[in-house]
């Protein structure tokens, strides 16, 4: 395999790419190409027939804007990527979008984009190979790699995740840095100077350094040396020119602006390649991916053999845990509860127990807490902790680092697991980036979310949430469901469970009533009725999570009133757009003044009502002092809601 001319087209690859679409990130191409061609070259345990082998190692291009690199790449190796899919390059509909989109093109792992998301993540899937790995008795046995840059590393989730890392141990994650000092604006020294290995090696990683970024020999020793250190993870240092070549080499100007004709025309000289970027490269892509795929096939084969014979020994919880990583996993979790009672009791401990259940049954579902499981009562009880000495525990614990806590669930859930995190909702805020991404790859990662209104009083608007379940709410693809009972809580966990999507659930810190009339098989349908109307309907009450139960209570009172009520419980809006418009019509008719009750943002419920004045929420933060005093300061307490319902139907 002559290395030159293999990196050569793949540099002229995507020159191509990003010239043709006008678009994208030249810099990085230039610079990285060798590094990337040495990986997937000479260690990458990938089956280009197979990316969704579940043994396969797995790459994250935490510095997403590389995207063009990374096709060129997967096309060179022979992954199902055309010329005409890397001409399309940035184009709508095609394979290969302006940053990596897992399962839109063939061979990547992970989206990614948002600096410093990736090497987070990456993190949670390295976390995820040990847990399977002790699960299933080393059958797993993949590594995962990274390509970061400056940016990466300046983003404070990257050292949150990183530091935990660190800490657990994880010799199955190789990160490398893409070091060219460069940022978009200018020199990284500017705004980064810092001594990145010795701060590694403080946060207990392997370090090393390539000071010749185009050697791909050293570049291939260096990544082997790493291979070989199992008990901490490995971080290193490849010293590249970002635009190698480039009439504008090793400055920000080649970021991310394309090269003009007159570069191109110099730069087709230095690197011997064809008039046309696109041509000539069949050969070498034979070469190439027949290269790779002889490597692979035979540890390929040695594994399936492995895993066949391990299938035939193992048990059948086993067996169905191994199958479920792929293929889609559906979970009944109602017939866990037919013959449990819960009493009246706080949701975030009912929801504790409810949980806990779950994990008892499913292997799958694990997770942890920002420092915070004493209080969001997620910890499960029958699991011993995941660390380094231990990574067959189900509790992780993530200190407060509630950034990198999203990214790394998020990296579970793209290894095939269920995983939760869980902090106040308050603090929901810290994980949006990382809630963004779960919903934009469509994975099923879950946020438990406590302390879920200004009713929790002492902590003061710091920790009191106003606007968090608007934003949430506002997430594409994302599910939020905020149950007002045990009932509520099993349906909504029946849901989150038997979909693929991303969900937050939002558990009050309030003593609720277990209600008669809630149902947990209805929650599937985003919002039921709850107080149906015994004579003619006058007017609807919304409500959600612990405000249910006040909305009962002041339809019962009305009702004495001579004003016949209807209470709707919606634990989750999203779900109740899905439905048919004549549910919706049946649940919410139209001509009868609508109520909402959440004590919260009113943005968001304007669709049900008539005006501002129909919503009992609030658009202001909170106070410090006892839950009853700040209620009735905002004038949310139940006596100033039902006057105020009252005085608008009369």
């Amino acid at each position: 395999m002559n290395d030159e001319k293999v990196i050569s087209a793949i540099k002229a690859l995507s020159i191509a790419e990003i010239s043709k679409a006008k678009s994208g990130h030249p810099g990085i191409a230039l610079g990285a190409a060798p590094l990337l061609y040495t990986l997937y070259c000479k260690h990458m345990n990938v089956d280009v027939t197979d990316d969704k082998w579940i043994n396969r190692d797995k790459f994250v291009l935490s510095a997403g804007h590389g995207s063009a690199l990374l096709y060129a790449v997967l096309y060179m190796t022979g992954f199902d990527i055309s010329i005409k899919d890397l001409k399309d390059f940035r184009q709508i509909d095609s394979k290969t979008p302006g940053h990596p989109e897992v399962n839109v093109t063939p061979g990547v792992d992970i989206s990614t984009g948002p600096l410093g998301q990736g090497i987070a993540t990456a993190v949670g899937m390295a976390a995820s190979q040990k847990y399977l790995s002790k699960k299933f008795n080393g059958l797993l046995d993949y590594n995962v790699y990274v390509l970061c840059g400056e940016g990466d590393l300046m983003e404070g989730i990257s050292y949150e995740a990183c530091s935990l890392a660190g800490t657990l141990k994880l010799g199955n994650l190789i990160v490398l840095y893409d070091s060219n000092k460069v940022t978009l604006d200018g020199n990284a020294n500017q705004s980064f100077n810092e001594d990145v290995l010795t701060r590694f090696d403080a946060m207990g990683w392997h370090t090393d350094v390539v000071l010749d970024g185009d050697n791909s020999t050293l570049i291939d020793m260096v990544i082997s040396k790493a291979k070989r250190i199992t008990d901490k993870p490995s971080f290193i240092e490849v010293k590249t020119t970002i635009g190698k070549g480039s009439i504008l080499e090793g400055t920000n100007k080649v970021h991310g602006s394309f090269l003009t004709k007159e570069d191109i025309r110099q730069l087709k000289v230095k690197l011997n390649i064809d008039t046309d970027l696109f041509k000539n490269i069949t050969s070498l892509r034979h070469d190439l991916a027949n290269f790779v795929r002889i490597r692979v096939n035979h540890e390929k084969k040695r594994w399936e053999s492995k895993y066949k014979a391990y299938l035939n020994s193992c048990d059948v919880d086993t067996k169905r845990f191994l199958e479920s990583l792929r293929e889609d996993k559906r979970y009944d979790i109602t017939r866990l509860f037919k013959d449990v009672m819960f009493d009246d009791d706080e949701l975030r401990n009912v929801n504790g127990k409810i949980m806990n259940v779950i994990a008892d049954n499913y292997p799958a579902f694990l997770g942890g807490a920002a420092d915070v499981s004493s209080s969001t009562k997620t910890y499960l009880k029958n699991f011993s902790d995941f660390n380094s000495d231990n990574y067959s525990g189900k509790n992780i614990w993530f200190g407060v680092r509630e950034h990198a806590m999203g990214a790394f669930i998020n990296g579970m859930a793209l290894s095939g697991l269920r995983p939760f995190a869980s902090t106040f909702l308050a603090f929901s805020d810290y994980l949006k980036p990382s809630i963004r991404m779960a919903s934009l790859m469509n994975v099923p990662s879950v946020f438990v979310f406590t302390h879920d209104t200004i009713m929790i009083g002492e902590d003061g608007p710091t920790h009191q949430p106003v606007e968090q379940l608007a934003m949430l709410r506002s997430i594409p693809n994302h599910y939020v469901y905020r149950p007002c009972d045990a009932n509520e809580i099993i349906g909504s966990w029946q849901t989150i469970l038997n979909n693929d999507k991303p969900s937050s659930i939002i558990i009050s810190r309030s003593k609720c009533k277990n209600l008669s009339v809630t149902d947990a098989l209805s929650v599937k349908k985003g919002a039921y009725i709850v107080r149906k109307e015994k004579r003619k309907l006058f007017a609807i009450i919304i409500a959600t999570g612990s405000e249910v139960a006040l909305a009962i209570d002041i339809a019962e009172k009305l009702s004495k009133k001579g004003m016949e009520i209807r209470v709707v419980s919606m634990p989750c809006m999203e779900l109740f757009e899905e439905q048919s418009s004549s549910y919706k019509e049946e649940i919410l008719p139209i001509g009868y003044k609508t109520f909402v009750i959440e004590r919260a943002s009113k943005f968001g419920w304007h669709k049900y009502v008539y005006n501002d004045k129909y919503i009992m929420g609030t658009d202001e933060f909170g106070y410090s002092g006892k839950p009853n005093d700040v209620l009735e300061k905002m004038r949310l307490d139940d006596d100033s809601i039902l006057k105020k319902i009252e005085k608008l139907l009369k």
